[in-house]
């Protein structure tokens, strides 16, 4: 195993990589009509579990938020990640790198997919994608899918793509109608599942 610099600023590693039928790759500026084509086709699915989709946005307001993910990106803060369908070029929904520790090298995926894209297994797909990338090119040494005890889709790629289930935190978080909600914490772990 290579080493890798301790300040993640210093880490050189690919803006985008392929899984079988997905580009999966950082934000660049001009993404966000693409992007709020797919949240406005997606927000009554999407609303429930996250809180940004509680409105619909803006073109100007998603390419703002395109513009702020490509610099956290840069950055090293947050990786957010384009789906975009290779034969297509239509974006299928969005994932990650959220919750950095570079210092444990310890990361989280998270992941939308747009509505008409459901249960075709892009989601899976790239979680797969996203998980050997992060093993590969930044070391994890963890790697958490969290969601909501009720987002049984959620709960169902985490367990397809091969995460165990660490625990259920009970009354973690307020949930996107302000009532308390259980979060479910799955991983993968080097030297168990990797």
């Amino acid at each position: 195993m290579r080493t890798l610099p301790i300040d993640p600023l210093l880490l050189d590693f690919p803006e985008s990589f392929e899984s079988e039928r997905l580009l999966i790759r950082a934000p660049l500026w001009g993404d966000g009509a693409a992007v709020n084509e797919a949240v406005r086709e997606s927000v009554e699915e999407l609303r429930p579990w996250m809180p940004w989709a509680q409105t619909v946005p803006t073109i100007e307001e998603s390419e703002l938020s395109i513009r702020r993910a490509r610099v956290h990106f840069l950055e090293r803060k947050d990786m957010r990640l384009h789906l975009v369908h290779k034969y297509t070029g239509q974006l299928i929904g969005s994932s990650g790198l959220h919750r950095m520790n570079w210092k444990s090298r310890s990361f989280e995926i998270g992941y939308w997919v747009r509505t008409s894209c459901q249960q075709q297994g892009y989601i899976t797909e790239a979680v797969h994608a996203i998980t050997h990338f992060a093993i590969r090119e930044l070391q994890a040494s963890r790697i958490e899918i969290r969601c909501d005890s009720r987002n049984t889709r959620s709960r169902r790629v985490a367990e397809r793509a091969g995460f165990t289930l660490d625990g259920i935190l009970r009354q973690d978080m307020l949930g996107v109608q302000g009532a308390l909600r259980d979060t479910m914490v799955f991983s993968k772990v080097r030297g168990v599942e990797f």
